[in-house]
């Protein structure tokens, strides 16, 4: 590779002494040939002769143009032929071209005659790339022509992108089909038009100053893909973001964060309705076993605690220090954490960036820098990490223990959280606020939360990414292990309006966040209400062995609707072999109907829905199932309730484990029900036939990324 670097290093040069921002098309198609990416051949003719096996080479059809510095209007001096198809013809263009310009312009330079290729046909697609602020190249692909801008039908990924992802993008638009040839329109080349995108992310990841590229059209043909133009924006004064910390010295400093051994509260107090007071409170009232030291100018004591006037009078070692000081004073107190070598600290005070003032946020941020402290916040509400019972907030403690850690940038969302945790009955290893990400972000979250083994899902809701490639990379490796699960706010364009006015932040296009996520094994959660159900109902549910879904209904109606559900998620209804159709019917009334929903009926005693999900359960072809239930008398609520999870267990002995999830339709005994089933691991919702097929598609995407399937 090192003859095409060079090769383009010598265009770019040029380019730079001329002080220009773009390549000539010339240029462009230097460049393209220094990295075989395909563009139509051309050449120079010097005689007759020459135009006609310069066009031989090619291949035909060709077309010829006059080359003279002293005619501009090459087609109005009658210097332009155009689909020539033998050499015999290319001589002859070559004699009429000549005559032509001569009789134009008497005196004209002239250089020879340029034979092109001509393209033929196929279908027009655009390849490029863009650079982005926050996940920097961007390689793209979509439909050529004007469709592009009308539908904006185009997908993106990181670049340098691989033979995979180049492939993957081809299916990734929404005019895919028209690739496979439609109409009597031919299939193109997918290998063929990979290869350019693959040849193109490598380009723009050598030249970090390449900031905009276009192939726009690229002729995809059955054989090849050619770009018929070339254009290439450059930016000299272009600065990659700095290589993210190594992941063992992020861990090392958010350990000590997460799992303090002693704890400094800045700004602590003993009067109520202080933000420092809560935070003592809630240290002292969640069970908090390490040192608590109280910070404050003039207290002897804070709530039974020696009080310090600084951190740096506190004999022992502090791991973290809890803010609860005015904005303005920050900095000084900051710097003291820095003399005593304290390594983490969490900032509640707000009247940073978010509220005008970006020069107090950056003086931290120096303060941190010089002195290696990892900064939380600014203008959050503080942490939860409940195995060490931990509350640094000003929240309420909170003390139901589980697998999940969930952030947000937003302190009203973390209180969402928190409600929502605590009446689910969901249990949490961690909430984290993130606010203002000063310095501590959602990707030095996943390093921490992927090697906690306290740790088994983790679900993040965001306004924007600082380093989004940082991100993408730290998902793409922890989502091979632990769900990730992401809420991204501001994905319209009147959302991204006011999650920049919030943090400061400016949300990106959101296509680009779609399709990172996506290449990154990331779940998108689409709600907040979704991020919640995901972090809940994920981990409840085993790993399918395969895509084979089915519902086994008493409501018809609901049998329709999870069928709807189960293909807006990505679910694949099994279609049902005759030998375990006729298996079914063994337990449905004549009238019901096999197949895949199995309807029951509404009249069916529980032995039925018994007897079905067992044998659901039992089958090797089925991998998972969906329950839906209708309220009866004959099989009320409780009852249905208490068979499953009697079933499920049953089952499970034997050595039958499969996701089941239940919606239930009926009275509000079903709420009962519902909470119930969930609670023994079958994830279940009074009302919606939506969120229990959500939460099992959550676990199918989650399982194809990790490579389980």
């Amino acid at each position: 590779m090192s003859n095409s670097k060079d090769a383009v290093r010598k265009v770019l040069d040029q380019v730079k002494a001329d002080n220009r921002t773009s390549l000539t098309a010339p240029e462009g198609k230097l460049v393209c040939d220094a990295y075989g990416i395909p563009v139509p051949k051309e050449g120079v003719a010097k005689s007759a002769g020459e135009a006609g096996k310069m066009a031989s080479s090619m291949g035909f059809p060709v077309v010829m143009k006059i080359v003279s510095p002293d005619i501009l209007h090459k087609t109005e001096a009658g210097g332009v032929i155009v689909g020539l198809k033998t050499a015999e013809d290319a001589e002859k263009a070559y004699e009429t071209i000549l005559g032509n310009a001569k009789k134009y312009k008497a005196d004209a330079k002239i250089e020879g005659v340029q034979v092109q290729q001509m393209l033929a046909g196929g279908t027009e697609v655009i390849v490029g790339s863009i650079t982005d602020g926050s996940f920097g190249k961007l390689v793209a692909f979509g439909l050529g022509g004007v469709l592009v801008e009308v539908l904006k039908d185009i997908t993106f990924r990181l670049a340098p992108a691989t033979k995979e992802d180049a492939l993957s993008m081809l299916d990734g638009i929404q005019a895919h089909e028209i690739l496979k040839g439609v109409r009597g329109g031919e299939p193109v080349n997918r290998n063929a038009l990979a290869d350019v995108i693959v040849k193109v992310s490598q380009l723009v990841t050598d030249f970090p100053e390449i900031v905009e590229l276009d192939l726009n059209p690229v002729f995809a043909t059955p054989k090849d893909a050619t770009a018929a133009d070339v254009r290439i924006v450059v930016d000299f004064a272009f600065k990659p973001k700095p290589k993210p910390r190594p992941t063992e010295e992020i861990v090392a400093a958010m350990n000590r964060i997460m799992q303090p051994k002693a704890v400094a509260v800045v700004g602590a107090s003993a009067e109520d309705g202080k933000i420092g007071n809560s935070v003592m409170k809630n240290l002292i009232n969640g069970g908090y076993k390490g040192d608590i030291y109280p910070i404050h100018p003039k207290a002897a004591e804070i709530l039974g605690y020696k009080a310090y006037k600084s951190v740096k009078d506190v004999p022992g070692v502090i791991d973290v220090a809890v803010f609860a000081i005015p904005a303005k004073f920050v900095a000084a107190a900051l710097t003291e954490c820095g003399e005593k070598k304290i390594p983490g600290a969490v900032l509640i005070p707000s009247g940073f960036a978010e509220a005008g003032a970006p020069e107090l946020q950056a003086e931290i941020v120096e303060v941190g820098k010089k002195y290696d402290i990892r900064l939380m916040g600014p203008n959050i509400y503080g942490f939860y990490y409940t195995p060490a019972n931990l509350c640094a907030t000003f929240c309420t403690a909170y003390d139901v223990k589980g697998h999940a850690a969930l952030s947000s940038q937003s302190g009203g969302i973390g209180m969402a959280i928190i409600g929502f945790s605590r009446s689910a009955k969901m249990g949490v290893s961690a909430i984290v606020g993130l606010g203002n990400k000063s310095d501590i972000d959602e990707d030095d979250l996943l390093a921490f939360f992927e090697q906690d083994p306290n740790t088994n899902l983790i679900a993040q809701h965001c306004e924007d990414l600082k380093d989004g490639r940082a991100f993408a990379e730290a998902a793409k490796r922890v989502s091979k292990k632990k769900p990730v699960v992401v809420l991204k706010a501001g994905r319209t364009s009147a959302g991204a309006k006011a999650a920049s006015s919030h943090t400061g932040a400016l949300a990106g296009n959101d296509r680009i966040y779609e399709d990172v996520f996506k290449q990154s094994g990331v779940i998108r959660a689409r709600s907040l209400r979704q991020l919640l159900e995901f972090a809940r109902g994920v981990p409840v549910l085993p790993t399918p062995k395969g895509e084979n879904v089915l519902i086994i209904t008493g409501a018809g109606g609901s049998g329709v609707l999870l069928s709807d559900s189960c293909v807006d998620n990505g679910l694949s209804l099994m279609s049902m072999p005759p030998d375990l159709d006729a298996a079914f019917r063994k337990f449905i009334p004549p009238f019901g109907a096999a197949g895949n929903p199995v309807d029951i009926t509404g009249g069916e005693p529980p032995i039925t829905y018994v007897n079905t999900v067992k044998l659901g359960l039992s089958d090797d072809r089925i991998h998972a199932l969906i329950l839906g239930y209708w309220h009866t008398i004959v099989t009320p609520p409780m009852v249905f309730a208490r068979n499953m999870v009697e079933v499920k267990k049953e089952m499970e002995a034997k050595g039958f484990v499969k996701p089941m999830v239940a919606s239930l339709a009926g009275d509000v005994e079903v709420e009962e029900a519902a909470e119930y089933l969930y609670q023994h691991g079958i994830p279940a919702y009074a009302y919606s036939t939506e969120l229990p097929v959500e939460v099992l598609g959550a676990k199918y995407k989650w399982a194809r990324g990790a490579g389980l399937l």
